[in-house]
């Protein structure tokens, strides 16, 4: 049986619109993970308040590398292609943990590719 596509939204779509944020220009992101990192723009938003928050000297490197490292030591294995994991950034708002779900899924050819995410979204 064969359907017809009715709509589809490609991952570079999603990076052209803002709707994922490329992380790979980080170059913590390459020291942790070979294939290629997005965060949805809700997951963007907590990093660039709290780097924001000069009372408490985030910066982009540091907040990635802690999510990063936490996504590996500290996760909790939900099947074979997702973790979620808790990581403490100051300075985003009133909680300092913030829970994250990172995704490994094909990208637009179908290479391996990572997104982090609210546990939340899809």
């Amino acid at each position: 049986m064969e359907f017809d596509v009715i709509h589809s939204y490609t991952r570079k779509q999603a990076l052209e619109d803002g709707v994922l944020v490329d992380l790979n220009r980080f170059e913590v992101c390459r020291h942790h993970y070979k294939h290629p990192i997005a965060c949805t723009d809700t997951v963007w938003a907590i990093i660039e308040q709290s780097v924001r928050n000069k009372k408490h000297c985030n910066d982009y490197q540091g907040i990635l590398h802690d999510m990063l490292w936490m996504s590996r030591v500290c996760r909790r294995v939900i099947d074979a292609s997702t973790v979620i994991f808790t990581v403490i950034i100051t300075g985003a708002g009133r909680g300092r943990n913030h829970e994250f779900k990172m995704v490994c899924g094909p990208d637009d050819d179908g290479a391996p590719c990572l997104t982090i995410m609210l546990p939340n979204e899809d």
